[in-house]
């Protein structure tokens, strides 16, 4: 946690977050698929499954759990996914503190049934990185979360992962599908977050953002 999280993604109205997800929870869980499209590049799918569950992080901390700050994320572990998931905005771990904001060199990452077919990015640092993590072991590149952020406090690209994956929109993620919690029957020993920038969605083809901004 620093300064920029505790004067932007820490003062959000959480009960308003919390609202939110649970909007988007209650229609996504009737869906079979979400689609999502960016400017910069991205075209992609997420096919659903209803033995999969979805979760909700959303800064309404009680005794009983925790969860990282600021809050604000809803996630599942896609059944199957595929089309290009442009990175312009961060990708996780100790990545992101290494390249911070992709925007001027973004990472183009094309997923078929679930697995990274190709990467490429003017940063060709950034593009091997990326490559000998998500080559860890044999689940690393398997589409393990599929995310959209509903922290409505959260504007703009920071630089941290923490806050920047909270930003509305779509985040996906490979490795580890946290099994634990959405029933997924394969694990991985790395996890790595990937950000993108003002997306539009569809659950079923029905529209629930337009340039980052949500319709429900």
């Amino acid at each position: 946690i620093n300064r920029e999280i505790m004067l932007e993604g820490m003062r959000a109205d959480f009960i308003a977050v919390d609202a939110l997800s649970q909007r988007l929870i209650e229609r996504v869980r009737l869906a079979e698929r979400v689609r999502c499209r960016t400017a910069s590049g991205t075209e992609f799918e997420a096919q659903l499954s209803p033995n999969l569950k979805w979760l909700k992080t959303s800064g309404l901390i009680t005794p009983d759990k925790w969860g990282n700050l600021p809050g604000g994320e809803i996630f599942t572990a896609p059944q199957n996914t595929n089309g290009v998931f442009v990175v312009d905005g961060v990708v996780g771990d100790y990545l992101c503190e290494r390249y911070g904001d992709l925007q001027a060199t973004p990472l183009f990452i094309e997923v078929e049934n679930n697995r990274i077919r190709s990467l490429t990015s003017e940063n060709k640092d950034l593009r091997d990185d990326f490559r000998a993590y998500t080559s860890t072991d044999e689940n690393s590149n398997r589409v393990g979360e599929f995310a959209i952020g509903t922290n409505t406090a959260c504007t703009r690209i920071i630089g941290n992962i923490l806050q920047d994956e909270k930003i509305p929109g779509v985040h996906i993620a490979f490795g580890h599908p946290y099994a634990e919690h959405t029933g997924a029957n394969w694990i991985s020993k790395t996890h790595i977050d990937c950000v993108g920038r003002d997306f539009d969605i569809w659950f079923d083809g029905q529209p629930v953002m337009r340039g980052g901004k949500f319709l429900v």
